[in-house]
């Protein structure tokens, strides 16, 4: 069997001649049409609160408040964290909220002097966000195995969870958190000249990171495209970065469950990103059928993407309980489940599965927390804000379907 390869006119096979690099700006309104717009709604949205809530609510605009919106959103960006991966499968996780409680019951037991089961250090935490892991591998596994919808599975582990926390706590009461390693996790702050070598060990990172991959593409011979927006890249991170220690050194330093979000985005964005694994997750979510026939284990990476879901849980679970400094009978409950689901969904990451990034996690957050925040101080019930997050989520999913129908009809 034979094809006949299409050559141009010199006799040069087609596949050997470069396409014509396009202009950013064509580029940008490439994307503009085919409603691929990425995180830049959501930017500008965030943009707009602030500047609104600068002029409207009273000490928005002031170090303090700053700090209070970084540490408030930091327990569901870590459970957003883990929706991104499961929304990348085009999955749903519904028990990560009560598992995020149940995670922060039993650390909250193991750190108990008379409990009768107590262990010291930093053991706890790691006891239990290796249960937290172990619950997601099992929740998976009901979906990869054995095809039982992820609706189905999560919440009933929905149920379970919020039942175990209750039989726990129910009769007893609260437990107060007496590790100091949770309570570090909302509590501590980096001091002025802690927080400026942080800022300079991220900037060099990132910076570093900028030039190896231009140096790595010289080396094979790659063209860069857009140079100049490495550049722009490479001074606008380090100087928004120093704006924000120079507003957290105002107040009380910056705030450790800032860097803990940092860690976790760059982490799992290098994961989703740089990695065979995450690629896989990417081709599962935009084809199962498809990846599966090009030799990927969809049950494998579904059991992992689950058990991702189920330590990122774990780990907001710590952080909302170190956030108190105990555990309560309602750990786990009120809006923490659809904040968690609205931040990725509004950050930009798509229900459809395939399409989306970790730090829709952090844009999404910082939207329904800045929001809360913001209504809050100008005296709004809760109700108000339950109303505005919910229009934003609208508003959200409503772009992310017009953007699928136009990519069905272009094929692009």
């Amino acid at each position: 069997m034979t094809s006949d390869a299409v050559t141009t006119s010199d006799g040069a096979p087609a596949f050997d001649i470069a396409e014509p690099e396009e202009s950013l700006g064509t580029r940008l309104w490439e994307n503009v049409k085919g409603g691929n717009l990425g995180s830049l709604p959501v930017i500008i949205g965030l943009t707009v609160i602030v500047i609104l809530f600068g002029f409207t609510a009273q000490n928005f605009f002031t170090a303090v408040n700053f700090n209070n919106i970084i540490v408030q959103m930091a327990g569901t960006t870590m459970l957003a964290f883990g929706v991104v991966f499961v929304l990348l499968l085009g999955e749903i996780d519904l028990s990560i909220a009560y598992l995020s409680g149940f995670v922060g019951v039993l650390c909250a037991e193991l750190q108990q002097p008379d409990s009768g089961h107590f262990v010291g250090g930093i053991w706890p935490i790691v006891l239990a966000l290796a249960v937290g892991v172990g619950i997601g591998a099992f929740q998976g596994s009901f979906v990869a195995l054995i095809g039982v919808p992820s609706f189905v599975v999560t919440l009933a582990g929905l149920l379970a969870w919020q039942g175990f926390i209750q039989r726990t706590l129910g009769a007893g009461g609260p437990i107060i958190i007496q590790i100091r390693w949770v309570n570090y996790t909302a509590s501590y702050f980096f001091s002025e000249t802690a927080g400026w070598i942080i800022w300079g060990l991220v900037s060099a990172v990132y910076v570093g990171s900028i030039v190896w991959n231009v140096l790595s593409k010289r080396r094979h011979g790659v063209a860069i495209r857009y140079p100049w927006l490495l550049v722009a890249k490479a001074v606008a991170l380090p100087l928004c970065a120093a704006v924000f220690v120079s507003i957290c050194n105002h107040d009380r330093g910056v705030p450790l469950a800032g860097i803990i979000m940092l860690f976790f985005l760059v982490f799992w964005t290098y994961v989703a990103k740089r990695t065979t694994f995450g690629r896989h997750i990417y081709a599962v979510g935009g084809n199962a059928e498809a990846a599966r026939r090009a030799g990927i284990s969809v049950a494998r990476i579904k059991i992992l993407v689950f058990m991702i879901s189920g330590f990122m849980a774990g780990v907001g679970g710590i952080i909302l309980a170190g956030n108190l400094r105990s555990v309560a009978p309602d750990q786990g409950g009120g809006t923490l489940l659809l904040d968690a689901i609205s931040a990725a969904v509004i950050g930009g990451t798509s229900l459809f599965g395939g399409r989306g990034d970790l730090r829709a996690a952090v844009l999404g957050s910082a939207v329904i927390a800045t929001i809360a925040n913001g209504l809050f101080i100008l005296g709004y019930q809760p109700g108000t804000i339950y109303i505005i997050t919910g229009a934003i989520l609208l508003f959200a999913v409503t772009l992310d379907t017009l953007a699928r129908r136009r990519q069905a009809k272009t094929g692009r």
